[in-house]
């Protein structure tokens, strides 16, 4: 009998510690963020420089198309932030009440570049090695969801390749997805961001997309409608706009709104 009063001693023990830890982790202040797959390299590296600078807090990140992730705040879904990669998104949240108009700030400005991991693929050529054999699939996001998509399509049209070279595309549902099909080789080359291709742990080789070639990725921060009762949502957006965000952003190869690289 004594032994069985001991043993459910410690079982209460161990059900208060638990019981505890719990309720402390319940009382920590969350932000859920709702990030374009465009951050997916860097995303992780802005959370936790953000809770550096403020404390005690949990930022759980959640990574799609600008599109699906719009998609999912319209109907819903209990983000506090929206990270878009444009800014069509978050003026269609805050225009349709999902989002605080009051709160919209561009944080980066995309860069585009032709991206391959075929050590034999010579890049150099630009555009134009996207009609050779050895070329056989060219993987893009999807434009009707990702702006990284729209901004490939814009520069294949401006190339007068879109039309021809529509049996090789491959249509990633995200920017992160349309980089593993680059990154595994199912496709031979294809259109990321500048800081997949940084950020990537596959060895690849990439070629800058020229500016002039497509419209200005401005990329858009929002605080939804979920968000206007968190306290944490207004000061990540001004932690993007900091020295310490716009560090990390600058090095993964965003542009910055005021000037810098």
């Amino acid at each position: 009998m004594r032994a069985l009063r001991r043993f459910l001693s410690g079982c209460l023990l161990v059900l208060a510690a638990n019981v505890g830890a719990n309720a402390a982790l319940a009382a920590t202040p969350r932000l859920q963020v709702a990030a374009a797959s465009d951050l997916a390299p860097c995303i992780a590296a802005l959370n936790q420089a953000f809770i550096n600078s403020i404390g005690d807090v949990q930022v759980r990140a959640s990574i799609g198309s600008s599109g699906n992730l719009h998609a999912q705040i319209q109907h819903g879904a209990p983000f506090d932030v929206f990270l878009s990669a444009d800014m069509d998104y978050p003026r269609a949240l805050a225009k349709a009440g999902a989002a605080d108009a009051a709160s919209l700030v561009v944080y980066a400005y995309g860069r585009l570049v032709l991206w391959s991991a075929d050590p034999d693929l010579d890049l150099s050529q630009g555009l134009a090695v996207l009609r050779t054999p050895r070329v056989k699939r060219i993987a893009i996001a999807n434009p009707d969801v990702a702006p990284y998509g729209r901004a490939a399509r814009a520069v294949l049209q401006h190339a007068g390749l879109w039309d021809t070279i529509q049996p090789k595309l491959v249509r990633g549902e995200n920017l992160a997805q349309t980089a593993q099909f680059i990154e595994t080789g199912n496709a031979q080359a294809g259109f990321v961001s500048a800081a997949h291709a940084a950020g990537s742990t596959v060895k690849g080789r990439s070629w800058p997309v020229p500016l002039s070639f497509y419209p200005v990725i401005e990329q858009g921060a929002i605080i939804t409608r979920h968000g206007r009762s968190n306290p944490l949502a207004a000061k990540y957006l001004r932690f993007l706009q900091s020295e310490a965000g716009r560090t990390i952003l600058r090095q993964y190869h965003f542009s910055l709104p005021g000037g810098g690289q």
